[in-house]
C-alpha cells in the first residue's frame, strides 16, 4: 500500500498561518511516519515576486496604519461567498492550482490560509477537485475569508467560531472543535526550576515576556520594553523582537540601563521555555502565540491590539478571563501593577488559561483529517 500524502498550503503573509501548518504536519509525522508531506506558502506559489510585495505592504500595514487594516477587516468580513470580490479571489491560480495538485496526486489537501482554501473548495464544488480538503482556522473569530461551502472539514480553535461558521452556512458535521494547532512541544510540562537557572533568572521576582511577532509588529514594543526597564517594582524581563533587527538595536540603552535582569532575542525556537519561565507575557493578539500561551497557562496582556482580527482574538481572551487588553501606556502599567501586586488576581488568570482549551490540538485535528481520507477512500471503494 503506497505511502499517505499530503499536500499543505499555508502563507507567509502573518507567521500564524505557517506555524498552524508546521503544527499539523509535526502531529502527522509522529501519528504516520511514513507520510509524504509537501508544504507550499500559496503567495510563493503564484509568484515569489508576488509574494514579496503583498507580504511586506501588509506588515508595513498593520505596523503603521493599523486602523485602515482594520477598515479593510470590518469591511470585508460579511461578504457573501458569491460576490464579485470572493469570486476574483476564487480565480487566483486556478489553473496552476490544478496542474499541479493532478501531478502531485495527494490524498489530502490542508490549508491555513483562507484565500488558497477558497480557491480549492470552489474546484471542490465543481468536482474539478476530487481530494478531501481540510481548512484550519487560524483565529478566534469568523471572517467571510473563511467561508467556503466546498471544505470537507474545519478545524477551529472555540465554540465561538464553531458557531460563527454554523451562522454563516457550513453544516455542523463539518466542523471540529478541537483548537487551534499549535506544535506539541507546548504540551510537554517543562522543569521551571531548571529553565530559570539556564536563563539566570531569579524564580522570587515577577517574570515579564514580551513578544512582538516574527516580524516585530507589537505596537509601541520600544516603549513597552522602557516601561519594564524602568519599572519601580521588582520585575525581570525578557523581550523577543523576532526579525526586528531595528527593534533588537534600538534596545541596547533600555538592556544595560535596566534596574533588574533583561534578557534580549532576536528570532528563537524556545518560545515553549520562555513561556515556562514568565508569569505574564506582553504580545500582540495572533491566533497561534494566543493558542500557545493559553496552553503554557500563562496570563496575557494585549497591548494596542491591531484592529481586525488581533482584536477580535483579544476580546476572546478578555471573555476567557486569561487576559487584560492595555490599549496606552498608562492602561500597560496600571495593569501590571495589579497583576504584580494581586497573586490571586494572576492565579485566577492562569486557571481560566488552563480551561480554555481542549488541549492536545495538532495530534486531535489530526486525528479527524485521517478519518476524513478513511471515509474518502472507503466511499471509493464502495
Amino acid at each position: 500500500m503506497k505511502n499517505l500524502r499530503v499536500l499543505v498550503f499555508s502563507a507567509s503573509f502573518g507567521a500564524g498561518h505557517v506555524r498552524a501548518a508546521d503544527a499539523a504536519i509535526e502531529a502527522l509525522r509522529n501519528k504516520e511516519p511514513n507520510i509524504e508531506i509537501t508544504h507550499l506558502d500559496f503567495g510563493a506559489f503564484l509568484s515569489k515576486t508576488f509574494n514579496k510585495v503583498i507580504k511586506n505592504t501588509y506588515i508595513e500595514l498593520i505596523k503603521h496604519s493599523p486602523k485602515l487594516w482594520g477598515k479593510f477587516y470590518h469591511r470585508t468580513s460579511k461578504i457573501a461567498p458569491d460576490s464579485v470580490l470572493q469570486r476574483f479571489l476564487n480565480k487566483l491560480g486556478r489553473t496552476e492550482f490544478v496542474k499541479y495538485i493532478h501531478t502531485l496526486q495527494p490524498d489530502l489537501i490542508i490549508c491555513t490560509y483562507p484565500t488558497v482554501a477558497g480557491v480549492l473548495a470552489e474546484l471542490r464544488l465543481k468536482q474539478v477537485l476530487a481530494i478531501p480538503l481540510v481548512t484550519v482556522v487560524t483565529d478566534f473569530a469568523v471572517h467571510s475569508q473563511w467561508i467556503h461551502y466546498g471544505v470537507d472539514l474545519y478545524i477551529v480553535g472555540c465554540d465561538d467560531v464553531y458557531q460563527g461558521l454554523v451562522k454563516r452556512g457550513i453544516e455542523p458535521d463539518r466542523i471540529r472543535v478541537t483548537g487551534i494547532p499549535i506544535s506539541p512541544k507546548f504540551e510537554s510540562r517543562l522543569n521551571r526550576s531548571d529553565v530559570l537557572a539556564k536563563l539566570e533568572l531569579d524564580p522570587k521576582l515577577p517574570i515579564i515576556l514580551v513578544m512582538g511577532g516574527a516580524y516585530g509588529v507589537l505596537g509601541g514594543a520600544k516603549e513597552v520594553c522602557k516601561i519594564l526597564a524602568e519599572s519601580t517594582d521588582p520585575v525581570q524581563s525578557i523581550v523577543v523582537c523576532g526579525r526586528d533587527e531595528k527593534l533588537f538595536k534600538s534596545l541596547d540603552d533600555i538592556t544595560k540601563d535596566a534596574q533588574y535582569k533583561f534578557l534580549r532575542f532576536g528570532f528563537i525556537r524556545n518560545v515553549e521555555e520562555l513561556m515556562t519561565a514568565a508569569d505574564i507575557i506582553i504580545t500582540k493578539a495572533g491566533g497561534l502565540t494566543v493558542s500557545e500561551a493559553l496552553t503554557k497557562q500563562l496570563p496575557l496582556v494585549i497591548f494596542k491590539p491591531i484592529p481586525g482580527q488581533e482584536e477580535e482574538n483579544a476580546n476572546f481572551i478578555r471573555r476567557l478571563g486569561a487576559g487584560k487588553v492595555a490599549n496606552t501606556q498608562e492602561e500597560l502599567e496600571q495593569v501590571l501593577r495589579a497583576l504584580i501586586s494581586q497573586p490571586d488576581l494572576l492565579a485566577n488568570m492562569r486557571r481560566a488559561a488552563e480551561q480554555a482549551l481542549p488541549g492536545r490540538a495538532a495530534e486531535q485535528a489530526v486525528e479527524y483529517m485521517l478519518d476524513l481520507v478513511n471515509a474518502e477512500g472507503n466511499q471509493k471503494i464502495g
